[in-house]
């Protein structure tokens, strides 16, 4: 069987056995090395010495502040939520955030700006508007601020209200993003998460109303019971809200990771129906004028994302693609996952666990991971086949003194097979990814993944398409 598909004005021919020989379990590389390889040895003392090692350098931050309280639980969830009905339950979490905030503030450089701050659960929005605008005023007391920066939350439209909007955008929030995943009655019913297109779109418009500068949208394709044709007319509509942004995710199926997702395993799309679906939505983005900028996410040709694909300056990290590349990323909250030059560090998962190191004056760190030399070529290989598509030589010998055919002279080997597929172009001065590869980005950085050689005891990714 053959599908054709159409990517930057090049139809693409897609056979079947292709499809099936890259759709395999591989990581989506927020980070690299990924989570299964970090170590729980890695503790407080570590990340504390990281961060003073980080504060030499003088680096822009980035901070995450994660809320992971949600009403109700949809069925393809796979974030660390916690589902409270009563909200007042979940105000002790903020208290706790609080001590938190202080005491990662003691370990870093007041001086360092900030470039992005980014709320993300669960669901943000959870909490009232008077909470929010507390949290955010006492985080701003320990760090300072660049002018321009980049201020995000996620946002669900089930429970978020105009006054929390309002609020959002009087303390410098200048962009939000709005889960959907999508339309259809019968899909939404099926994965419990009810959401009509009215009350989406009113929300939508009162942003755009406010003045946020950037209103994403996110979508899960391969959810139970959809169809090319229901994912199409949830694409249409979505087109029709006009956000700047677009993320296009794939459903990662894990249900030996959580368990709910069980319940839908008899009703998901697989293989080529499921591909079907990825084909119908990026075949209406693009032809609404959207730009595929790589993987899940799609933007308007105008748009930051886009400028910055082109200049090569697109950064990945846990938030997906950015353009705050050069920052130290800092998690804040329960299950939170920093990045800094040379280590991740995770929290607590549980709340408990949280709760209590946060309690005994600690960083609540519960593992995390040094990168040595090999790691840190290798994380820019991959996040550069992620974000540029395309690999020169040159620059990673004059960047990390290395002769790049002889260091990669296994993975060129291997990439020799993609080429034959089409997936990647080899030339005597670079690696380039084919508009055809741009499809299978993440099995194209798989090649340059020492880890993925371990044996594992179970199953750990999602499949990559």
């Amino acid at each position: 069987m053959k599908l054709d598909i159409t990517l930057e004005g090049e139809t693409l021919d897609l056979t079947a056995e292709l499809l099936e020989r890259y759709n395999v379990p591989g990581p989506r590389y927020t980070s690299y090395p990924t989570a299964p390889e970090w170590d729980d040895a890695f503790g407080p003392a570590d990340y504390e010495h990281e961060l003073g090692e980080s504060n030499a350098s003088g680096r822009p931050l980035s901070l995450y502040m994660h809320l992971p309280f949600c009403e109700s639980l949809c069925l393809f969830c796979g974030c660390n939520v916690v589902i409270r009905k009563n909200h007042d339950s979940a105000l002790p979490y903020l208290e706790t955030l609080q001590r938190e905030i202080a005491r990662v503030a003691r370990c870093v450089d007041r001086s360092r700006p900030v470039a992005q701050f980014h709320w993300g659960g669960g669901t943000p929005t959870y909490f009232p508007p008077a909470r929010l605008e507390e949290l955010f005023a006492y985080a701003r007391g320990f760090f300072t601020f660049a002018p321009d920066a980049e201020i995000g939350v996620e946002a669900d439209p089930r429970v978020t209200t105009p006054e929390h909007l309002e609020v959002l955008r009087r303390l410098g929030f200048n962009r939000i993003s709005m889960g959907i995943q999508d339309f259809n009655p019968e899909v939404q019913k099926a994965v419990r998460r009810i959401q009509p297109y009215a009350e989406t779109r009113a929300l939508f418009d009162c942003c755009r109303g406010l003045g946020f500068e950037s209103i994403n949208v996110d979508l899960i394709y391969g959810l139970p019971l959809q169809t090319p044709e229901s994912f199409g007319a949830t694409a249409d509509r979505v087109i029709e809200m006009g956000p700047d942004r677009v993320a296009m995710f794939s459903y990662a199926h894990v249900p030996w990771l959580k368990k709910q997702q069980g319940a839908v395993s008899r009703l998901i799309p697989l293989g080529m129906d499921k591909f079907q679906i990825f084909r119908t939505g990026i075949g209406r983005f693009t032809s609404a004028g959207y730009r595929y900028i790589g993987m899940d996410h799609f933007a308007r040709p105008d748009d930051e994302l886009c400028v910055a694909q082109r200049d090569r300056t697109l950064h990945r990290n846990f938030q997906g693609y950015t353009t705050k590349a050069g920052c130290d990323l800092l998690g804040l909250g329960v299950s939170s996952i920093s990045g800094l030059d040379r280590a991740y560090a995770q929290n607590h998962r549980d709340l408990d666990g949280y709760s209590a190191a946060v309690g005994r004056g600690e960083l609540p760190v519960m593992r995390g991971v040094r990168l040595g030399d090999d790691d840190v070529v290798r994380r820019a290989a991959i996040g550069r086949i992620l974000c540029h598509c395309v690999l020169v030589k040159g620059e990673f010998e004059s960047e990390f003194g290395i002769r790049f055919d002889e260091y990669f002279a296994g993975e060129l080997e291997r990439l020799r097979e993609l080429e034959r597929d089409g997936l990647v172009r080899l030339e005597p001065d670079a690696v380039r990814v084919t508009t055809l590869g741009r499809i299978f980005l993440r099995n194209v950085g798989m090649v340059f993944d020492r880890y993925l050689a371990r044996p594992k005891d179970r199953p750990v990714f999602s499949r990559t398409l």
